[in-house]
């Protein structure tokens, strides 16, 4: 059973946030914080050019910012945000944006080093591989449940992946430098980042053995539920182009299986929407690896 954006943001972020931290063993006590005093400018695209790659899919010349004033119930909206110590998410706050984004837009490049670290709330991002030939497969989706830019706080500089917005939606940024700040200061957030980052790399391995030996429509069903537990309604824009990307398979056989599944009453298909219309049925069809991506998330309860 999905919960809702609404109930997510009415979850009090100190009751999240110890769930988290006894689950990671956590007792320490938070450091003293330090204030982050980097200049708040607008928005200036991290990646290549838009012409370095035929590869890319569209991306808008900027994002829109939205008034950041917003109270701690709407950063809440992100279960990875409200799992953080309310003192945490005080000193985060003055520098969170809240963003739109857009179908197709590319947050980061793979081998680039991204200015901002992206908090989805209603939109989905997928984390996509590419070969140097514009074959692609995605290796991770990322929604209200986590972050994009995981890399960041992991040692890394620079990105092992394409970052696509799979869903267009909401969500909030800050700037790169500030999570690192907090993190190297270690205490609550480097436990809540690091099991985070222990379930994604859970995520990671189940799709890439899910894409090795399961039929696509099995692959299909389960990428569609994906979509489902990070989405308030049961229409998903998707089409069949932007699937065989994810699934990384052709084109053909990502028709053929929906084809199967609208005749068997499970989804709907229409000019680019995917409305689910029996989703236990949906659920029946898919293999193993969406109850097991389950089982490694750290808020099973979100997705």
């Amino acid at each position: 059973m999905t919960t809702s954006i609404a109930s997510a943001a009415n979850t009090p972020s100190t009751t999240a946030g110890n769930a988290i931290l006894a689950w990671t063993g956590y007792t320490g006590n938070s450091p003293a914080t330090t204030a982050y005093s980097a200049p708040r400018s607008s928005f200036q695209s991290p990646h290549r050019s838009a012409h370095h790659s035929s590869r890319s899919l569209h991306r808008p010349a900027s994002q829109q910012v939205l008034d950041d004033g917003a109270p701690l119930a709407d950063i809440n909206q992100n279960a990875l945000l409200a799992a953080l110590p309310a003192a945490d998410q005080l000193l985060w706050k003055p520098y969170l944006q809240r963003v739109d984004l857009h179908l197709g837009q590319v947050l980061y490049e793979s081998g680039c080093t991204p200015t901002y670290v992206y908090f989805p709330t209603s939109a989905i991002v997928s984390l996509m591989c590419m070969t140097q030939d514009g074959k692609s497969a995605e290796i991770a989706v990322v929604g209200r449940d986590g972050v994009v830019g995981i890399s960041m706080f992991m040692g890394g500089n620079t990105t092992p992946s394409q970052a696509v917005v799979q869903s267009p939606g909401q969500g909030w940024r800050i700037r790169s430098p500030m999570v690192l700040q907090t993190f190297s200061r270690g205490g609550p957030v480097l436990a809540v980042l690091l099991r985070y980052a222990q379930a994604a790399m859970g995520q990671m391995a189940q799709i890439a053995l899910c894409n090795r030996h399961h039929y696509i429509e099995q692959q299909l069903c389960r990428r569609l539920l994906q979509g489902l537990d990070r989405s308030d309604t049961s229409q998903l824009t998707m089409t069949h182009e932007l699937l065989a990307r994810l699934l990384g398979v052709r084109r053909e056989s990502v028709t053929a299986a929906a084809h199967r599944l609208q005749l068997a009453g499970v989804i709907d298909y229409a000019r680019g929407h995917v409305n689910v219309l029996n989703r236990p049925r949906l659920q029946s069809m898919a293999c193993e690896c969406y109850v097991a991506q389950h089982r490694v998330s750290l808020f099973p309860s979100v997705v």
